[in-house]
């Protein structure tokens, strides 16, 4: 294992230094591994872990080469990990989401066009008064997703889109037991898009933070 650490550090060393640049093609496998004083076994297992967090692109019968390094690629190796989560993390997991979700939606505030806020509106409208909870979750989450990109910060996107798996599980779980949690729901989600109409970024800040708290002061009073 620490001869493939071994190898996977003088990769990322490669691509840090910008010796391979985003979109670049590794040498060939023997050239590599002689350059960087590898074995050819060792190369592989380490182009085979970076391949699984999207650092490299392993294309059969062309070659490997470094992907785009963009954020939302990376960063997706995220979600995978945020699933394995145990049920007793779930409250860490909406902390998180309670600090960088305001954020987000203060920063729309002053960048969501008109519209991506129309668009907003008419799915809540489309939604009625009294969705089915799998119908609010999915919702939910193109609501939030959507402010999320008006934010423009692709790093801040992905991070919320990877926490949110246990939380959507937290919704689940709250709309089949709590009665108000549909009505409080749609209530909040008015609320947050009437002061992103109004351009108020304190107010899209503190209606999302209080959005995400009642499923956080929920879910505390019943675990």
């Amino acid at each position: 294992m620490a001869v493939t650490d071994e190898a996977i550090e003088k990769i990322k060393g490669m691509i840090v230094s910008g010796a391979l640049r985003p979109g670049d093609r590794l040498p060939k496998e023997s050239e590599l591994a002689a350059e960087l004083g590898l074995s050819r076994n060792s190369l592989r297992e380490a182009v085979r872990a970076l391949s699984l967090i999207r650092i490299l692109d392993v294309r059969q019968g062309d070659g490997t080469y470094v992907t785009s390094l963009d954020p939302q690629l990376l960063l997706e190796a995220l979600s995978f990990v945020v699933d394995f989560h145990r049920d007793d993390t779930v409250l860490e997991f909406l902390a998180v989401r309670r600090i960088l979700e305001p954020a987000a939606t203060a920063m729309a505030a002053a960048r969501i066009s008109e519209s991506e806020l129309d668009l907003l509106s008419a799915q809540l409208d489309a939604l009625g008064s009294q969705p089915s909870v799998e119908e609010l979750v999915a919702a939910d989450l193109e609501f939030h997703r959507g402010i999320v990109q008006a934010s423009g910060n692709s790093v801040l996107c992905s991070l919320l889109d990877g926490l949110s798996g246990p939380t959507t599980r937290a919704r689940v779980w709250r709309g089949l037991t709590q009665e108000d949690a549909v009505s409080r729901t749609l209530h909040e989600h008015r609320a947050i898009l009437s002061a992103l109409r109004d351009r108020d970024g304190e107010a899209a800040r503190s209606w999302a933070t209080v959005h995400v708290a009642s499923v956080e002061q929920w879910l505390r009073s019943t675990l």
